[in-house]
């Protein structure tokens, strides 16, 4: 009996549907779709489409339950990047997070934020290697985030304004990136 090409596409297809209804095999491929689409760099934003954070009051807390205030990274280079580990585009921008996070610790101020319990945030950390730290909000964050979705991600320049604004899994070790952080980091104000 031979099989048509139609109908080797529609096996094919079956399978892959009841691949996805899987939890156990969902977040895997989606994962790999993400990290397919996080290849691009984020896009800068125009100067005259910048928005400006004025408002730096914010409360967060770290791992080890110290009380941060976004207030003290005023006048400083900022990337802040809202996620969870339940979140299949996070997880695949997470390894460029963490080159990115790796060459410009001490140049940059980096600020992960999740609304998950510390326990299975440090799992997944251990898990992948990543050394970050993150936080979790006390108070609202600031006006000009206006986060709806993850991840969401912001590079912040010394002024305020916001340079990248990405919704959704990027290539955070890009050239593009790393050129605009050392604009950035050059730049007097």
């Amino acid at each position: 009996m031979k099989i048509s090409k139609s109908k080797i596409k529609n096996i094919i297809f079956f399978i892959m549907i009841g691949v996805l209804l899987f939890p156990k095999t969902r977040q895997p491929i989606q994962v790999l779709l993400h990290k397919t689409l996080a290849v691009f760099s984020p896009s800068i934003n125009d100067a005259s489409n910048q928005i400006k954070i004025d408002d730096y009051n914010w409360r967060l807390k770290d791992e080890n339950g110290t009380v941060f205030n976004f207030e003290q990274l005023k006048d400083k280079v900022v990337l802040v990047n809202f996620w969870a580990t339940w979140c299949p585009p996070c997880i695949a921008e997470m390894p460029s997070m963490q080159s990115l996070y790796n060459d410009y610790k001490g140049k940059i101020e980096f600020v992960f934020v999740s609304n998950e319990d510390n326990l299975k945030i440090d799992k997944f950390k251990s898990e992948n290697d990543y050394t970050f730290k993150v936080y979790s909000p006390i108070t609202k964050y600031p006006e000009g985030f206006n986060v709806s979705s993850i991840p969401r991600t912001f590079l912040i320049d010394k002024t305020g304004n916001i340079v990248i604004d990405k919704t959704g899994a990027a290539n955070w070790n890009s050239k593009t990136v790393r050129t605009t952080i050392d604009k950035l980091l050059s730049t007097k104000f």
